[in-house]
């Protein structure tokens, strides 16, 4: 672990920087490695970490197609939680978190993570339904959650509207005081830098354009930077796992969409808890940098373009003034979107596939950044074991063809 003196850190100020060495090497990929991973986002630099420090294989390559943290790790609205309804979701989830509360000291590598609390609005009697349900299910996970009236909503975040003329009035709500947000690059840089400190080899701009395989095994992959041979494949390539899954021929339940979000102009601190509604269709928090950062649902429309619609902007506004009025007269500052791939139960996929050698996590929709270090680190057991870590199993690619299916789209809230 570093440590720097205040006068080193003036130095290094006063300097520009000149003297800072790279977080990460610049790794040229090598002719063969025991585990390669597709995809250098959150989850696969969590799994390469993990692989490196929790089994002691080292031998990693991630391949990324551009740039370290330009793909959904970047463009998500950082908001993290685990009081999803299902036993085997609250599981992994909340083991996620649990890695969340001490991941800054774990990486040396300070990720910003604020647990200022995660409003779940109800404004129906089958919210309050929903939600207490929820919050039952939370406790006997031994998930903190609780259940707030009206008052109790409006005592916790003083600006909301919670006037019975609304709309759809705010008729209490599920918090989790543990949840919040973080800082997604930093996730992904201090996850880059750990992973190369143990050996792992880091290569950006190095598109996979083919899995190779013999008799039924992975034996490499070919890229834009030559062909990489591989004991071990793992996928976990977001949005585009379908695509990447196709070429060893495994066709997967999943569809990709536009998720977008928006971020308004800096204002000074007003909103110190992360509001979610499931009615009228927004989620709001605000940054270090003072923006309220909003989203909403996924666009209907299949598509791998980073871009939205103009329609999912209105309605997350509409319904942003709804329940904040004070608002109103704020700017828009910008508008991005990442690609989400969805399952049939809104749950992820993390395994074997029908490929020997070739593993798969994805498929985790709205729900991925939150579950970054708890994906890594049940996919990198998976890797290294060739067997579901015991958190991992109920989320095989088997449940759609037994039936077993983890539905979580109430718990998914307005996709996130």
């Amino acid at each position: 672990m570093q440590h720097y003196s205040f006068v080193s850190l003036l130095q290094h100020a006063l300097t520009g920087h000149r003297f800072w060495g790279p977080a990460w090497r610049k790794a040229e990929p090598r002719q063969h490695y025991e585990v390669v991973i597709i995809g250098g986002g959150g989850h696969g630099l969590a799994t390469a970490y993990y692989l490196a420090k929790e089994h002691g294989i080292r031998n990693v390559a991630v391949l990324e197609k551009g740039p370290i943290g330009l793909g959904n790790t970047g463009r998500n609205t950082t908001i993290i939680r685990s009081n999803y309804l299902w036993d085997e979701s609250a599981r992994i989830y909340e083991h996620s978190l649990r890695l969340w509360e001490r991941l800054s000291i774990e990486l040396n590598f300070n990720v910003m993570l604020s647990q200022r609390g995660v409003l779940n609005l109800a404004h129906s009697q089958a919210d309050i339904r929903e939600g207490q349900r929820r919050v039952n299910a939370n406790r006997l996970n031994g998930i903190d959650a609780e259940w707030l009236d009206a008052e109790g909503v409006r005592d916790f975040c003083p600006i909301l509207n919670i006037s019975p003329q609304a709309r759809y009035p705010v008729l209490g709500a599920t918090l989790q005081r543990r949840g919040g947000v973080a800082r997604h690059d930093a996730v992904a840089w201090g996850y880059a830098r750990a992973a190369d400190a143990r050996g792992v080899d880091i290569i950006e701009n190095c598109e996979v354009t083919a899995i190779r395989t013999a008799a039924g095994v992975v034996t490499g992959v070919e890229t834009t930077r030559g062909p990489i041979t591989a004991e071990k494949v793992a996928i976990s390539a977001a949005g585009h796992n379908s695509v990447v899954a196709a070429m060893a021929g495994v066709r997967l339940p999943l569809q990709s969409h536009p998720l977008q979000a928006l971020v308004s102009e800096p204002v000074k601190p007003v909103l110190d808890c992360v509001v979610m509604s499931g009615a009228v269709h927004v989620y709001v928090s605000q940054s270090d940098k003072g923006e309220l950062v909003m989203g909403a649902g996924i666009d209907a429309y299949n598509s791998y373009a980073q871009r939205g619609s103009f329609h999912v902007i209105e309605s997350q506004m509409a319904a942003l003034l709804e329940l904040f009025p004070i608002f109103s007269r704020l700017r828009m500052l910008r508008s991005w979107a990442g690609i989400v791939d969805v399952a049939p139960d809104a749950s992820p996929i993390i395994g074997k596939l029908p490929v020997g050698g070739l593993y798969l996590n994805g498929g985790w929709g709205t729900g991925g950044f939150k579950a970054t270090p708890g994906a890594g680190w049940v996919f990198a057991h998976t890797i290294a074991y060739d067997t579901p870590h015991h958190l991992a199993a109920p989320f095989s690619l088997e449940r759609f063809t037994s039936g077993a299916l983890i539905d979580e789209h109430a718990a998914a809230a307005v996709s996130h």
